[in-house]
């Protein structure tokens, strides 16, 4: 069969290395799986399957460092996810058996107890064995932190099969940031990512193992696995098994595209997702180290963990240009020749196409006119309900403002109430009270604030430092311990704002809904520091990191867990953390937050000089102009919508199933489904009415990008910009 389109040139600046020892785990593995019964009588795999797939050598190529020992066990590990893998298409998938399939997959847990002393259940099949098999192997070696995450991954691993499976019985095909989301689940690379940490001998300090810049790491090593196997796996995947979940249809349904020209799209991303790790490891790695104080050894761990992670890039490249299951006629496999110290690497293919894409990030000429602003037509299928006390709020939120100080330096009263985020408040939650409309508002007043000062005051002076102090004071405004009064150390305008609305939102709040809020607001604040991050680089982010990290900085999850905690007490919290609920989160946030892209545009890129909008990503990774680049974000942004609305009709009823709802659950979820609606309905609204981002508010006059000394809305912010100047 002729191959759906040529591969292309991969993007390799680390060369690959083979261990010594892979002969020895080809010879152990065979008789491990044999042993655990993948083989003969399966009626899934037979010994020439697991010689031709070779899983021994994707690990000697993977793991080039660790000893024979480490390496078997590593391999075994490979041959039970990738018989996983199959054992569950040929029975559940080929099938379309959803509740057989949940069943399977509801044991498998049981396998991996955090206490080893504990019984497990006899094994069915060759999955449970082996899983039971490994777990005793390996866990006795690892702390009870990396014993957590690593069996998280595998249930994700697991569990979100069911999602592949549902999306083959609808035929539906995933939108491209839905599918990023869900294939780090499914396709397990943040789990091959900790059995790095089991196999270097690194284990992640906790202090810094769920930290943003080694989260990065995991993720943009996981798109780019997971992309590259999505390449070499098309003409099996789709072609020949009838999958839906490949990176290369994704971006060929969305673009409309052709399956040559998906394909090298799908390569540009895993470029661009292998420079964020780059990034990341060079700039926010060290520093986090610097930060936590970790001794010799834990960052030693830290290194080896990001080696390890270069040399699993390299292996699998190697491996799957080597592997009978995959597509790799005529790829060169010989190592190719060139100057001194790169007999193995390629050194062409740091240049080209991923040396442009990296340029185009780092050059962006600010402030450039772009004409008028593009926008589309918003076909917001949920109708607006205001709270009645949006009036009285707007006269008391811009006073509260004027008590804490938040006017006079880079806002002023009038732009403050053209701003209406009493507006917005009444849109988000048209069902609030008086007190609860007012708190909201002053929240959002808060928050619009912060994001308004951060760039302006530290980001135009690359003071990193005094931004990193002014957010840690800024925590220490938000005590976990029930607040009495707000903390004399309060003393700056957003200090003693943001001392205010704890002191009254997280007052009546119970201990566990507290911390969360907190995590939200934390969150928040260290998202404004990687924009600082990017801008004092001049750096156009990339487009996965942007998008995840736009949630944070939008303060989503803020605005979104005041409606969520009402709910909390009525629905099982493994329900509210559940892929389902996440993902219509997140396709709810995507929408708002491009939809203030658009919106925002001409201000943050034409006026402020920004480099954090959906609108110029876009642009900078298509290579594409402003009026393309806001077609494509209308299209994503139609795609979530569609998504959102796909969960709830098709996957919330199934939720429901699972987890056995009864009928005041179910009317719980309902109406938090329903107050998300509001909250899309509500933010739409605000962006048409507010003023704050219309040319005649960040523009003193038309045909010119910048003129003399500003008046009127947004001139305080200016006058501040003149003052740091000087």
């Amino acid at each position: 069969m002729a191959q759906p389109f040529v591969l292309p040139d991969f993007y390799l600046p680390h060369p690959a290395r083979l261990n010594p020892h892979i002969e020895t785990a080809r010879e152990h593995t065979r008789e491990w799986a044999r042993g655990m019964g993948m083989l003969e009588g399966s009626g899934i795999w037979e010994e020439r399957d697991l010689e031709a797939h070779d899983y021994a050598g994707l690990c000697s190529y993977t793991h080039p460092d660790c000893d024979a020992r480490t390496l078997s066990l590593v391999t075994d590990w490979y041959v039970w996810v990738f018989f996983f893998d199959d054992h569950f298409l040929e029975i559940f998938k080929r099938t379309q058996d959803r509740e057989g399939g949940k069943a399977y997959l509801d044991r498998l847990p049981l396998f991996m107890p955090m206490d080893l002393g504990q019984d497990v259940p006899e094994p069915t099949n060759p999955v449970e064995a082996g899983l039971r098999d490994l777990w005793e192997r390996t866990v006795p070696h690892m702390g009870p932190g990396w014993r957590a995450r690593f069996a998280e991954s595998t249930r994700n691993l697991l569990n979100e099969s069911l999602w592949e499976l549902s999306n083959i019985n609808e035929g539906r095909i995933a939108n491209p940031v839905e599918y990023i989301e869900m294939r780090r689940k499914v396709g397990g690379a943040p789990w091959s990512a900790q059995l790095v940490e089991f196999a270097a001998r690194a284990e992640l300090p906790g202090s810094v193992a769920l930290s943003r810049p080694l989260r990065v790491l995991t993720d943009a090593f996981a798109d780019a696995v997971h992309l590259r196997n999505d390449l070499f796996s098309y003409q099996r995947e789709v072609e020949e098994e009838g999958e839906l979940s490949n990176g290369v249809l994704v971006l060929e349904t969305f673009l409309g595209c052709s399956t040559q020209e998906a394909a090298d799209a799908v390569n540009d991303l895993l470029t661009s997702r292998l420079q964020q790790f780059e990034n990341t490891a060079l700039t926010e790695v060290p520093a986090l180290c610097l930060e936590k104080g970790l001794t010799p050894a834990e960052c030693a761990a830290v290194g080896l963990y990001a080696k390890g992670l270069q040399d699993w890039q390299s292996g699998g490249q190697e491996w799957h240009m080597r592997s009978s299951r995959y597509m790799n006629e005529g790829l060169d496999t010989t190592a190719p020749s060139g100057v001194l110290g790169t007999s193995a690497l390629d050194i062409g293919r740091l240049f080209g196409r991923p040396a442009t894409a990296r340029l185009r990030a780092l050059t962006h000429v600010p402030r450039r006119p772009d004409g008028p602003s593009l926008l589309p037509e918003f076909d917001l299928p949920f109708p607006l309900a205001l709270s009645p006390h949006h009036r009285d709020v707007l006269d008391s939120s811009v006073a509260w403002a004027g008590r804490m100080g938040l006017l006079g330096d880079i806002w002023d009263g009038p732009m403050l109430r053209g701003f209406d985020l009493a507006l917005c408040a009444a849109g988000l939650d048209p069902d609030a009270t008086r007190e609860e409309l007012e708190l909201s508002a002053q929240w959002l007043t808060w928050g619009t604030y912060g994001d308004d000062y951060y760039p302006l005051v530290f980001g135009r002076a690359r003071n990193l430092a005094g931004a990193k102090l002014c957010t840690e004071r800024l925590k220490d405004c938000m005590p976990l311990g029930e607040p009495a009064s707000a903390p004399a150390s309060a003393v700056s305008p957003m200090e003693r704002a943001l001392a205010d609305l704890w002191v009254r939102t997280a007052g009546p709040m119970r201990e566990g809904a507290r911390r969360r809020l907190r995590t939200a607001v934390d969150v928040m604040l260290d998202s404004w520091l990687w924009e600082l991050h990017n801008q004092a680089q001049h750096r156009v982010p990339d487009p996965v990191d942007y998008l995840e990290m736009r949630r944070s900085t939008f303060g989503s999850d803020l605005s979104m867990l005041l409606s969520r905690l009402r709910h909390e007490e009525k629905l099982p919290p493994e329900l509210l953390r559940s892929g389902t609920v996440v993902s219509l989160e997140h396709a709810a946030q995507d929408w708002a937050c491009l939809l203030n892209d658009l919106f925002s545009y001409r201000k943050e890129i034409e006026v402020e000089g920004e480099v954090h909008n959906g609108v110029l990503v876009v642009e900078k990774f298509f290579d594409c102009d402003y009026p393309s680049a806001v077609r494509i974000v209308d299209d994503l942004m139609r795609g979530r919508l569609r998504q959102f609305r796909h969960v709830k009709e098709h996957e919330l009823p199934l939720l429901r199933e699972d987890f056995g709802l009864d009928a005041a659950e179910s009317a719980a979820l309902d109406a938090y489904v329903r107050e998300m609606e509001d909250w899309l309905a509500g933010i739409l609204n605000w962006h048409r009415k507010a003023r704050r981002y219309g040319a005649e508010d960040v523009r003193t006059g038309a045909g010119t990008a910048r003129l003399g000394g500003p008046q009127g809305l947004g001139s305080a912010a200016s006058r501040l910009a003149t003052l740091l100047a000087r």
